[in-house]
């Protein structure tokens, strides 16, 4: 199966070079066994989510003094620890900071131990590759070294065989064949961030395909109370709520009024069934 360039850029709408990509896409995919619906939209969905439409092919350090400490917390910049105003706005210097071995756990340790390899080895690519380790075997598959992968990965077709190389290592491709965007999602980011986003993605992706819409029973999520994230956003915006993607009293107050109009048990709880009727 051959992409064309309105099916991607149904996928990744946002992107000024779709043209480009697909022809990437179309050299690679099959060397990957990635020729079904299924696989082809798995593939370009996630990244498509990794990357915000294959725009972001670098990872983006550039933090404010506020924004290092939420997401690095005391770990990296509490007390005892480096001054989180020293490294704002200066993304290389945060790399080197965060990412080097000696400042990790060992079972976080990405393999940076010479000078720069945090700045040198930062997220890139569709799948944001990070690390000297990684660098290094993904850099030998493709007979290189780690330092001439980190430039190649600067390039589409590089970044794209990140991501190709990350799916295969993965035997994503089963999972993939199952349609399970929660597994798939899991597998790639040890989580669900971002499921609902991926999920939708999946969805047009698929259609554009093939022309079939596929039935929202692929939601698995469940919001209440304390959640947060794209899911309780997306339920914000249809409830006409100010979507900060904090499920808070607010939110839950306008849920709960939603499901008495709607005939369903009144709990402010947002499951599976609520949230596809909801979305749909």
């Amino acid at each position: 199966m051959k992409l064309t360039t309105d099916q991607l850029a149904a996928m990744i709408p946002t992107n000024p070079d779709v043209e480009g990509w697909c022809a990437e896409l179309n050299k690679a995919l099959d060397k990957y066994d990635i020729t079904s619906a299924r696989r082809i939209a798995g593939f370009i969905s996630q990244c498509a989510h990794e990357s915000r439409d294959f725009t972001a092919l670098e990872e983006n350090l550039n933090y404010s003094e506020d924004r290092l400490k939420t997401i690095y917390g005391p770990r990296y910049f509490g007390e005892g620890k480096r001054n989180a105003a020293e490294y704002a706005r200066n993304p290389e210097k945060i790399a080197n900071y965060v990412y080097m071995d000696e400042n990790r756990s060992k079972g976080g340790a990405l393999g940076n131990t010479q000078p720069g390899d945090g700045w040198r080895f930062r997220g890139r690519g569709l799948k944001q590759l990070t690390g000297r380790s990684n660098y290094e075997r993904f850099a030998k598959d493709y007979g290189m070294s780690a330092e001439e992968a980190a430039e190649w990965l600067d390039t589409k077709e590089g970044a794209l065989a990140s991501a190709l190389w990350f799916w295969a290592t993965n035997k994503l491709n089963a999972i993939a064949d199952t349609g399970d965007i929660r597994a798939l999602t899991k597998k790639i980011n040890g989580g669900d961030i971002g499921l609902a986003d991926r999920e939708q993605r999946f969805s047009i992706a698929f259609e554009a395909l093939t022309g079939e819409i596929l039935p929202r029973s692929q939601i698995t999520e469940t919001i209440r109370l304390g959640s947060r994230g794209d899911a309780v956003k997306r339920v914000q915006r249809k409830l006409g709520l100010a979507s900060d993607g904090v499920f808070g009293p607010a939110t839950e107050k306008a849920v709960k009024a939603w499901q008495e109009a709607n005939g369903l048990t009144v709990d402010g709880i947002v499951g599976p069934k609520s949230l596809e009727k909801m979305l749909a």
